[in-house]
């Protein structure tokens, strides 16, 4: 595939298959048809830089008025509906389907391991539960259906942050009751910030923010991959065989996922059976990592497999409902802080992951809606204390994959030019994106593949599914997501030899001493991310995570770099189309 020029940062994608590494630059198009160049200008000075500010009349002018970002985003939406489900009569529904369906429900039940251990509040089917309401809700009612929201990481840190907390009161109360509260304060300040159009702060949202909680992310996929198989050496005897046959597997699963990955970006093959590698390369890994633990003397090991409960009943044989109001009045408000935590930890993770299944990477045509989906998210938050479920919001890196997945790719067309070079006729004829599949029915499908396996035969099967293959399955996507980070580009275009280094790198404009600058202020953000997660003061880190905008704003721009620096450094992540929900990129 032909190099072309691209924002250092953005994520690749390759034209063979559905994988999260670009590098191609798209042209999106509005819904009136007309095509918009968005690929970055790097002449241009930074968008927050402070030598360029907007005016206005009044300090927060640029909010509007209550309500106006809900109705402008249901306005715009709308007319779209009908076709988002007419548009999914496409063949790339499929593979979209299955691949985000592994990627979204297996690593969401891994990472409430811990939590469904710990606490014996939650079990698997609280997970498939959250997993198909976010996704019915999202995709039936959302202004951004591409958006996959599931259960992450970090809400199962906060909830069994929160057991933790609350277990060592003299006089604790109901875990779910008080979870239920927690989760109420935070719906109400979500229907809060829709309605106050507080989303338009996304438009402070920059590559700067989203690369280094990307990083983050990824590196807490790869610590939940090695907590995965450790949990096992400790609950095993000395010298057990299970613990080493879920390492096997493990390693087994990362491997085989590249080599599909590497396969399809190859030039072996037709290109249909590349796409297919592409499509599929996942889980085919998956369901062959799983059977090797049934082989032979594998069996005989009995490797640790997922535990799952009872069909469509929650954890201890529990109602559903969850009756919080119950909860005594003092714990009332001992709540509210927790919710406003995780309505900070919702504000930034479900909105940066919103905004990168729409970057300025893919052709889109469909507005958006931050205001409406934040409203919505709002909902689901409240649904999910009701019944007693983890809270679902937006996935990173599912969000993005599962965009990527819906790319469909052709051929250019030949310039009838006699003078033209066979190799440029090679590299034009690489496929490259021209649209996406906008639809509603592949979120749809992945979550009522959730509540499929909520029966008592689909069960038995994911209870069959060995915890090294989770653990694989999280190194592949967190390796995956180093791989098209920004941070990790900028480091490795660093210790790369000057003389291979394309002449049009967009780096080169820019001081190595700048460079190194800017990467160190953002590992020092994931550095403190990441650390207050390992400590007692776990329950703060989304208010790390959200400081990362004004230190964005606020001190890099005074760190010596030159407006022409910062817009090869740093940028928006979605596109001027799709920042239109918010009020626009900042000028």
């Amino acid at each position: 595939m032909s190099e072309l020029s691209h924002r250092p940062g953005t994520p690749r994608i390759d034209s063979d298959g559905p994988t999260i590494d670009v590098s191609l630059d798209v042209t999106p198009r509005d819904s009136n048809g007309p095509t918009r160049n968005v690929s970055p200008d790097v002449s241009r000075p930074s968008t927050i830089h402070p030598r360029i500010r907007p005016k206005y009349r009044t300090a927060f002018a640029w909010l509007g008025p209550p309500g106006s970002g809900i109705y402008s985003d249901i306005r715009a939406r709308a007319p779209f509906y009908l076709t988002d489900w007419l548009d999914a009569w496409n063949y790339r529904v499929i593979p979209a389907t299955a691949l985000i369906f592994f990627a979204n429900v297996l690593p969401g039940i891994a990472f409430s391991l811990d939590l469904i251990e710990t606490t014996n509040q939650y079990g698997v089917s609280e997970v498939l539960l959250s997993s198909f309401m976010a996704a019915f809700i999202f995709s039936c009612f959302g202004a951004q259906p591409l958006t996959i929201a599931g259960v992450t990481g970090p809400i199962t840190v906060f909830n069994k942050t929160i057991f933790n907390i609350i277990e060592s009161q003299a006089d604790k109360p109901v875990y779910l009751h008080f979870v239920g509260w927690v989760y109420l304060w935070a719906a109400i300040l979500h229907w809060a910030t829709a309605m106050l159009n507080f989303c338009n702060f996304l438009k402070y949202v920059t590559l700067f923010s989203c690369d280094t909680f990307g990083f983050y992310v990824a590196w807490v996929y790869l610590q939940y991959g090695v907590q995965v198989l450790t949990r096992q050496l400790h609950a095993n005897p000395q010298n057990s065989a299970g613990p080493l046959v879920s390492i096997i597997v493990a390693v087994l699963m990362l491997v085989t996922s590249f080599l599909f990955q590497h396969l399809s970006k190859q030039s072996f093959f037709h290109r249909h059976a590349r796409r297919f590698l592409a499509d599929y390369g996942m889980p085919i890994s998956l369901v062959a990592s799983s059977g090797m633990a049934y082989w032979g003397r594998f069996n005989a090991a009995n490797p640790a497999t997922l535990p799952v409960g009872e069909a469509f009943q929650a954890a201890g044989g529990r109602d559903w409902l969850v009756k919080f109001w119950e909860l005594d009045g003092k714990w009332v408000g001992i709540a509210f802080p927790f919710g406003f935590i995780l309505w900070v930890l919702f504000f930034f993770d479900h909105n940066v992951s919103s905004l990168m299944a729409q970057g300025a990477e893919f052709p889109l045509r469909k507005p958006p809606g931050f205001h409406y989906d934040f409203f919505l998210l709002g909902i689901t938050t409240f649904i999910a204390g009701l019944i007693g479920v983890p809270a679902p919001n937006g996935l990173i890196p599912q969000a993005p994959i599962h965009t990527t997945s819906l790319l469909i790719m052709k051929h250019p067309r030949f310039e009838k030019d006699a003078e033209k070079q066979d190799a440029d006729r090679a590299l034009d004829y690489a496929e490259r994106p021209v649209a996406v599949v906008e639809q509603r029915a592949s979120n749809l499908a992945q979550g009522a593949l959730c509540l499929v396996l909520l029966t008592g035969p689909f069960l038995h099967v994911l209870h069959l599914i060995p915890r090294g293959v989770l653990a694989g399955l999280f190194w592949y996507m967190g390796a995956d997501a180093l791989r098209g980070n920004g941070i990790t580009s900028k480091i490795l275009y660093f210790v790369r030899d000057k003389n291979l280094t394309p002449l049009d790198e967009p780096l080169r404009k820019v001081r190595k001493s700048r460079i190194l600058l800017f990467v160190g202020v953002q590992l020092l953000g994931f550095g403190a991310t990441f650390a207050i997660t390992q400590t007692a003061a776990a329950i703060g880190f989304p208010v790390v995570i959200l400081l990362l905008i004004p230190l964005r704003v606020l001190l890099i721009p005074r760190l010596s770099f030159t407006p022409e620096e910062l817009a090869i450094l740093d940028g928006p992540t979605a596109s001027p189309f799709t920042m239109e929900s918010v009020g626009g990129t900042l000028s």
